[in-house]
């Protein structure tokens, strides 16, 4: 058997059978319509928080680090939560929250979050605070320190898991676009998964230094940038480009 066989290599999208092709574009528009969901549910969930509508370097300090001015449940009413009650009965639990938290005062609230939150926050899902009863709402006016160990890691090993995933999958697809220069088609595939570990890491390490909240927000996004450079590149190549032939294998 021969030693000297030539090593696989990869063929351009044009050159792909049609029903892969659609495979391809299929999985391109269905992972970037999911992508977009996610970034849309990040944004709701930590813009806000410092005051102002607009995601901000503040919000994910306060997200991860904590609030240095806030109880928990302040911090929840003005970041993710504030959309979920009128301003006035938001307003009346943030004042008995400042008033103490007291027991003979919680009457006050007990009806508004009765009615507005414990839909969810009833007890049912151990990974979010319930707030049925007075003591368990008390235990959320302590103040913030940003999301607990436990839930780091719960969604970390989610994170690590699924974006692998997508980028794996998206990666595969663009192995098969044509760039000239051969290194930054490298750099386009490596850059989403280095950032996986950067973003992951800097959750834990901006509990202890803040400013490496700026390292989340650029993890995130570079890893935008670079999943969309592979989504539109794929989807161009694959039914508008067409390479010289003598560049089928040259990708």
């Amino acid at each position: 058997m021969s030693t000297n066989q030539p090593a696989p290599r990869c063929v351009h999208f044009s050159f792909l059978p049609l029903g892969q092709r659609t495979l391809f574009s299929s999985a391109i528009i269905v992972l970037s319509t999911g992508y977009m969901f996610a970034m849309i549910y990040i944004f709701e969930s930590h813009a806000g928080r410092d005051g102002n509508p607009m995601l901000s370097v503040n919000d994910l300090i306060i997200a991860y680090s904590g609030s240095k001015s806030d109880t928990r449940i302040e911090a929840a009413l003005k970041g993710p939560m504030a959309n979920m009650l009128p301003a006035k009965e938001k307003d009346e639990i943030i004042a008995w929250v400042r008033r103490g938290a007291k027991n003979e005062d919680f009457a006050t609230v007990e009806s508004i979050i009765d009615q507005r939150c414990n839909i969810c926050h009833d007890g049912s899902n151990p990974h979010i605070p319930n707030l049925k009863g007075h003591a368990n709402v008390a235990k959320t006016a302590e103040m913030d320190t940003g999301m607990d160990i436990f839930t780091l890691v719960r969604v970390s090993h989610i994170h690590l898991f699924g974006l692998t995933f997508i980028f794996f999958i998206m990666g595969t697809i663009f192995c098969h676009a044509y760039l000239k220069l051969k290194w930054l088609k490298c750099l386009i595939i490596a850059l989403p998964f280095l950032s996986i570990l950067f973003d992951i890491a800097s959750w834990y390490l901006t509990k202890i230094f803040p400013p490496f909240a700026y390292v989340v927000l650029i993890s995130g996004g570079v890893m935008g940038v670079s999943f969309g450079a592979q989504a539109l590149i794929s989807l161009y190549q694959m039914w508008f480009f067409k390479p010289d032939e003598n560049l089928m294998y040259d990708v």
